[in-house]
């Protein structure tokens, strides 16, 4: 997931610097908006997944408070794993549809549906 992450950021980071051809941006735009939906849903099914295994792993460690047996350790250890690859995944997941946002952001600044904006400066503003 994370080499289609980053394959598609750098197709549209290329079309919008025209390394890619003539592409119409409506098109690059439908095209994007599309991928955006995709992941949306990978998005969805992935927080999901990753709060069943937080909350098995939390009822885990309750389970080891109360009968510390050897079994509920082992268990408590590869819940443990498993969540904290999912939450990496999830990051990960989540930091690239926010950058692909961004991404829609200057494709819609290009076809001019929004004013240019810098956005480091109006960050600076809010925080």
């Amino acid at each position: 997931m994370w080499k289609y992450l980053k394959l598609h950021e750098l197709f549209i980071i290329s079309a919008l610097a025209g390394q890619r051809g003539n592409i119409p941006l409506a098109e690059l735009k439908g095209f994007h908006e599309r991928q955006i939906r995709y992941l949306q849903h990978e998005r969805l099914v992935h927080l999901i997944v990753t709060m069943f295994v937080s909350t098995y792993l939390l009822l885990g460690i309750g389970f080891i408070v109360v009968m510390p047996l050897w079994p509920g350790f082992v268990l408590v250890a590869l819940l443990f794993g498993l969540a904290s690859v999912y939450l990496v995944h999830y990051f990960r997941l989540e930091n690239g549809v926010q950058r692909w946002y961004h991404l829609a952001n200057r494709i819609d600044e290009r076809l001019g549906l929004i004013y240019p904006r810098d956005e480091r400066s109006l960050t600076k503003d809010l925080f």
